[in-house]
């Protein structure tokens, strides 16, 4: 059970509303220290019709409004006059106006001097597509569909980031031509929370599936629930604007764009100086230009890529041209998703990418998942973790005896660059 905090920042309580807002988990703990002021409690998934007293669930915990986060003065200045030490960001810290305007939020971490990291792919919450109506007919909420061994996994990293590949609205059209539209409705954000979610990507292309009010409705919804997002958002500014934690005195930058759909015009549509829309980076520069400034502000900077293609373990030529050009950029660890299946996990120098995370809780088809869990310390990137996982029936479950050694095979054999070991631990090829 972790316990609601918050950040001390001044000898003056200052109440400030945050747009990306601060995650908790299904406990009602808050785990960020910008924390919402609200209660998180477990939501238990209710059937369609009772969508009215699920409804209710979901405002009481905001009241109805976007939910205020309190950033209080840190202990970290009595600690610091204790033992002498500098605190690169205390002066950052004493500024919640700064730091909300920026998307920066501050991270108590489970154990000191460490920051566990961990990565899902895609998610869908679309209840006329099988994975969210088996998911309410179970009627168990997010307990129905991810097993309790990588929940636990999942609520105890001191950050969860996981794919948000839809749009919560009940508004628009669908997208004309196009195969697949999602969506799904406000009320199911709070899953997010019940997952264990801090940080959510928007860079996807569904994303924009009925039209720029599904966009705009999306981020209105995150931030009234008070749920971090990247890689979206009203304007290119706010597009491509990173997400920060702060944790044990560093900085972890995160950074999310698309390069999906690869069509010119997309269906999902970038951002634009005026208009909504997705970070693109089908086109890199502006992408570099984020990733540089990022790493000149930061002391970790982490991508997390929609790109590949989809259905095969087979790289394409825009990540194998984009992913050195990321590596130079500043990018510390390259995340991607999007192709729905598993891919290598490679390096580009000292920079591991992981090509892509697979479906996670997204489809009715048996496929191969998983998790990634990293660790930052002091000295960067101490561990990178493969975490073998399976959807199938609509669920996803973490893999164990010989089903965990498959898949580690499968990717042993698919990842001539690394080296990863019976419990995942994966290290660069040559470099033990």
């Amino acid at each position: 059970m972790r316990r609601k905090i918050a950040v001390i920042c001044g000898a003056v309580l200052l109440a400030v509303v945050l747009l990306g807002g601060c995650s908790s988990v299904a406990s009602g703990t808050v785990r960020t220290t910008a924390a919402v002021e609200v209660s998180q409690e477990t939501k238990t998934a209710e059937p369609a019709e009772n969508s009215d007293t699920t409804q209710e669930s979901v405002d009481s915990k905001t009241g109805g409004e976007k939910p205020h986060v309190v950033l209080q003065q840190n202990e970290t200045e009595s600690s610091e006059a204790e033992t002498g030490s500098a605190d690169p960001y205390a002066d950052l810290l004493k500024n919640p106006e700064v730091m909300a305007a920026n998307k920066i939020y501050v991270k108590e971490t489970a154990e000191t001097g460490k920051t566990r990291i961990v990565f899902a792919g895609d998610i869908l919450f679309d209840s006329h597509y099988a994975i969210m109506a088996s998911l309410l007919k179970r009627g168990q909420g997010i307990e129905g569909g991810i097993s309790t061994d990588l929940l636990s996994i999942m609520r105890s990293a001191d950050i969860f980031m996981v794919n948000n590949e839809f749009p919560y609205t009940t508004g628009g059209a669908p997208t004309a031509g196009k195969k697949f539209t999602f969506r799904a409705d406000p009320k199911y954000a709070s899953w997010l929370f019940d997952m264990g979610a801090d940080l959510v990507s928007l860079a996807n292309n569904h994303a924009y599936d009925y039209g720029e009010v599904s966009l705009t409705d999306t981020l209105d919804t995150l931030e009234a629930i008070g749920m971090p997002y990247v890689g979206a958002g009203r304007n290119l500014d706010e597009a491509v604007k990173p997400v920060s934690f702060i944790a044990n005195g560093r900085k972890i930058t995160f950074v999310s764009a698309t390069q999906i759909e690869r069509t010119l015009p997309p269906d999902t549509k970038g951002a634009t100086e005026t208009t909504p829309g997705v970070f693109r980076c089908l086109e890199i520069n502006k992408l570099l230009e984020v990733i540089s400034a990022a790493k000149a502000d930061s002391d970790f900077v982490i991508v997390y890529i929609h790109w590949g293609t989809e259905g095969t373990d087979k790289l394409d030529h825009w990540q194998q041209e984009q992913a050195p050009q990321i590596a130079a950029a500043g990018a510390d660890l390259i995340i991607g998703d999007h192709p729905h299946v598993l891919q290598p996990i490679g390096y580009q120098g000292d920079v591991p990418v992981v090509y892509s995370l697979g479906n996670y809780l997204f489809n009715s088809k048996t496929l191969d998942s998983c998790l990634v869990e990293a660790v930052i310390g002091d000295e960067g990137l101490e561990s990178l973790r493969f975490i073998p996982a399976k959807q199938s029936n609509c669920r996803v479950a973490k893999a164990e005896g010989a089903e965990k050694e498959r898949i580690i095979n499968y990717m042993r054999s698919i990842s001539p660059e690394a080296v990863i070991d019976d419990e995942g631990y994966i290290t660069k090829q040559n470099a033990q």
